[in-house]
């Protein structure tokens, strides 16, 4: 049994490089990043992808829409599993005013044991992810399934799957409409490619 999955970072939003949004609610993406998400969809649908799934966000709906909108496939499903990181007391914070803050140092230093102030720690976010992936690759044989998800739980995936400490999460780019490919078994899981910018 292999599935291959296409994980895939929703496209630039308001808040981009500015705030820390989190899983706030009402955060769209911005004229640039519907122009991305267009041009993603359309990059895709020379591909082969049997459903898309998403984060329940605005963000990630928005991008896995226009994805399922331009293959011609039903609306994309919500799931918690990839919801992003709850970032708790940080949700909505300006990054400027974290800088210095001893707790987001240890969380951008420490990421296989910081815990976010009221909100999780990296290792239960990889938790989630990767639980739905193993049950996706269970039950999902030779599909090719897209996920519109965040940064963080792209990069705790590959973690995963490469075996890397979560400490060095850092140390890899998953920039904003990108697109990681893995295919994934009961024999285990295999990392094809990462960030590709194909939209």
């Amino acid at each position: 049994m292999t599935t291959t999955i296409l994980l895939i970072r929703h496209a630039a939003h308001i808040h981009l490089d500015r705030r820390l949004s989190g899983r706030m609610p009402g955060v769209p993406l911005s004229e640039a990043g519907r122009d991305q998400a267009a041009r993603l969809g359309a990059a895709l649908a020379a591909e082969r992808i049997d459903r898309v799934e998403c984060s329940p966000l605005d963000r990630t709906r928005a991008t896995a829409a226009a994805i399922a909108s331009a293959a011609g496939l039903p609306p994309p499903t919500p799931v918690d599993a990839l919801l992003e990181i709850d970032m708790g007391d940080w949700t909505g914070a300006e990054f400027g005013s974290l800088h210095g803050d001893p707790a987001w140092d240890r969380w951008n230093s420490h990421r296989g044991t910081a815990r976010i102030p009221g909100g999780e720690t990296m290792a239960e976010a990889q938790a989630r992810i990767t639980a739905h992936l193993h049950a996706t690759a269970r039950t999902s044989d030779a599909e090719v399934v897209a996920m519109v998800t965040h940064s963080d739980m792209i990069r705790a995936a590959v973690a995963d799957i490469l075996g890397l400490p979560l400490d060095n999460l850092l140390r890899f780019e998953v920039g904003p409409a990108s697109v990681t490919r893995l295919v994934a078994g009961d024999w285990g899981g295999k990392l094809i490619s990462l960030n590709e910018r194909i939209g």
